[in-house]
Formats: C-alpha cells, sequence, structure tokens
C-alpha cells in the first residue's frame, strides 16, 4: 500500500471530532501524537503545543542545506460529529475511494503533505525550510491557526483543504450573529396584555428574507459569486397557553472579500432601527458572535505559478478557482502569509457518507513535492 494512503487510513481511524461543536467529543489529542510521531520518524524538527487543554497543534521542520525561503503546508485535524453515520472511524476502500469520517475534510490533506515532507526529507532541501503544520479547531473557532500564525512566519503557504486538485486562490468569509425580540408574557386569553415575541421575530425574519435576496442579486466576486445569508438556529416562548416573553435566532451571513467584519451586524442594527420607527413598541436587540473574514491572493503572486507548473507535472490539470467555504488560509494571509487552497478531491464534506479519492491523494503529495523544490530553487 502506498505510505501516504497507509497513514491515512490510520488519520480516518483516530475520532478527533472537535469538542467546540461536539460537547465531551475527544478533540485532536490522540491524531496529533501520531502526526507527532510520523513526523519524528521523518526526521523532522517536532514542536508539539496546546492551543487549549488537550488539543495541541504539531508542527514539524525540514531545513535545508543553506538559508532561504520557508514554505508552510498546513491542514486541520478535528471533524465535525458523526451523526447517522455506522461505522466512521473504520476507513473503508473501494472504488478507489477510501471512506470515513474525515477522510476528505481533511485527512487526506493532512496525509498528503506530510507524506510529501518524508520524500522531500530523504533527498534533503537545498536551502530554505519547509514547516508542515498540523492544527486544531479549525471547525469551530480555528484556534490552532490563530496560535499557529503567533509563533511561525512563512514566506507562502498551502493549506491542503480539498479542492479537487484545482488552486483556489480565494474563499468566502462568514459572520454569525444572533437577535433577541422581547414581548410580554400573558395568559394566552388575554390578547392586550400579551406581546408576542415570536411574531416579533417573524417580522425580523420576513426583512432578512428580503436582504438575503438583495444579497444575491447583487455585485459578485468572479470566482466566488454573491455574499448571502441563512437563518440558522430559532427558539422561543414559554408554553402554548402563554404569550411568548422572548424569541431567539441565529443566523449566518456569508462575506465577500472587502466586506467589513462587522456587515452582518450592521445589517441587523439597520433592520431593527427600521422596525422600532414602525413599531415604538418593538423591543429587541443583537450581537455578534464569531466572524472570520473572506479571503482573496492575487493571481500574480508566484505561489501560485509554481503550484501549477508542480501540480502539472504531477499529472493534475489544475484551475485557478474559489471556494465558498472558509478556511485557515484567511488567518495565515491576515498574518502575512500568502496562501492557496490545494488538496485532494471526494464528496460527503459533513455529510453521512465521506470520502476522498485516493490517487487525488498520491497526485496532491507529488505536486507538493515537485512545489517544494522549485521553490527553494526561484524563490
Amino acid at each position: 500500500m502506498d505510505p501516504a494512503i497507509a497513514l491515512l487510513r490510520d488519520l480516518v481511524a483516530i475520532d478527533s471530532i472537535n469538542p467546540g461543536l461536539v460537547p465531551g467529543a475527544r478533540g485532536e489529542a490522540e491524531i496529533a501524537r501520531r502526526i507527532a510521531a510520523e513526523m519524528v520518524a521523518i526526521g523532522m524538527d517536532v514542536e508539539t503545543t496546546d492551543v487549549a487543554p488537550g488539543r495541541p497543534n504539531v508542527v514539524g521542520v525540514l531545513r535545508g542545506r543553506a538559508p532561504g525561503p520557508a514554505l508552510m503546508w498546513c491542514g486541520h485535524t478535528d471533524t465535525v460529529g458523526v451523526s447517522g453515520m455506522t461505522r466512521p472511524f473504520e476507513p473503508e476502500m473501494r472504488d478507489g475511494r477510501l471512506y470515513g469520517r474525515g477522510a476528505e475534510d481533511m485527512k487526506g490533506g493532512v496525509a498528503a503533505m506530510i507524506a510529501a515532507a518524508r520524500t522531500i526529507a530523504a533527498s534533503g532541501l537545498d536551502r530554505g525550510s519547509l514547516i508542515v503544520a498540523a492544527v486544531a479547531d479549525e471547525e469551530h473557532a480555528s484556534l490552532g491557526a490563530d496560535v499557529l500564525v503567533s509563533k511561525w512566519r512563512a514566506d507562502a503557504a498551502v493549506v491542503t483543504e480539498p479542492t479537487s486538485l484545482d488552486i483556489a486562490i480565494a474563499h468566502k468569509g462568514f459572520q454569525w450573529v444572533t437577535m433577541e425580540t422581547r414581548g410580554r408574557a400573558a395568559h394566552g386569553s388575554r390578547p392586550l396584555e400579551g406581546r408576542d415575541a415570536i411574531l416579533r421575530m417573524g417580522r425580523v425574519l420576513a426583512r432578512l428574507e428580503a436582504l438575503d435576496r438583495r444579497l444575491q442579486h447583487g455585485p459578485a466576486h468572479p470566482l466566488l459569486g454573491t455574499a448571502s445569508l441563512h437563518a440558522s438556529r430559532i427558539e422561543g416562548g414559554q408554553e402554548l397557553s402563554s404569550y411568548p416573553q422572548r424569541a431567539w435566532l441565529q443566523y449566518e451571513r456569508r462575506t465577500l472579500p472587502g466586506e467589513p467584519s462587522h456587515a452582518a451586524v450592521t445589517e441587523a442594527r439597520a433592520i431593527l432601527d427600521e422596525l422600532r420607527l414602525e413599531d415604538p413598541e418593538f423591543e429587541a436587540d443583537v450581537e455578534g458572535m464569531l466572524s472570520r473574514d473572506a479571503y482573496a491572493l492575487d493571481g500574480a503572486h508566484p505561489i501560485v505559478g509554481l503550484l501549477e507548473e508542480s501540480a502539472v507535472s504531477a499529472g493534475c490539470a489544475p484551475r485557478r478557482v474559489g471556494m465558498t467555504f472558509w478556511t485557515d488560509a484567511a488567518i495565515l494571509g491576515a498574518a502575512g502569509i500568502p496562501s492557496v487552497l490545494f488538496g485532494p478531491g471526494g464528496a460527503g464534506l459533513h455529510s453521512t457518507e465521506e470520502y476522498v479519492v485516493m490517487d487525488d491523494v498520491t497526485r496532491c503529495r507529488d505536486a507538493l513535492v515537485g512545489l517544494a523544490r522549485l521553490f527553494a530553487a526561484r524563490m
């Protein structure tokens, strides 16, 4: 079996569900130990750092024979939950695919970058350094990437998220918002005494739906399309026979490069201001929860052309694309590390049947090996 696929099987067999998403989940400690052991066996200098209790980043470094540029490969080790899956941690290979939770998102990319480091270590690096970072918590709050960029720098990076071996130079951002509408509790038979917080939230939802239509008919990014929003969670009320005193809504706004990090909250406050003008008794509050900016890299940056060259040499036919999902590349980019996305393809992100294409994993590895050599020679 190809060593990259063997490593991938080991990684998929490890439960690394993010406890920020599933309370009580095991987190990244076990998979970090497996990755650290692999890096040590390769001959890398390895550093393990907890970004939260029991949730480590693992960073391995190969140093060249002479000073030169630093190239980083980065991937996350956490996964989403496994509700509805029957054997999420029993990797199964069939029809050229490897199935299991995290196979595509993104243990395939992590296996490819570590296997590429093994190949580079065997022949040595002429100049510069290679930094391979396996980070925690990307699926929730990206604590791992935040800690990574506080300690490490590189001249460019590849985040090995699943791109089907295309080169992504942009991706969307997101902003999470919570709203509360307030009413007045009263017996359900006494409408003059009660105020219905849920019906008031209905007014908010109607305005948000109209805003989403405007966003989706608004300016489009050439690689990413338009901004959008959707309602994610809603609850409210006490019991059937009472006017609801409170209602809560949480929603997500997907953003484009250049949009401010407070765009969603600003829009929400404008909606609430309009509703208060229409009804002086309307009471509501809004609060931003978590915001991560969209990301875009100038396609003229050398890392893009070098990766295209190495990918073609590895048998790929990469296109320049944008991704709708958010990634840690935005954190690396904001820290001054120009980053692209390049990783194996598959299907079933966050679904009950997830797989990665095994040939893509090995082609990704080969493209990364070629990139490291080109980067050391030309940068």
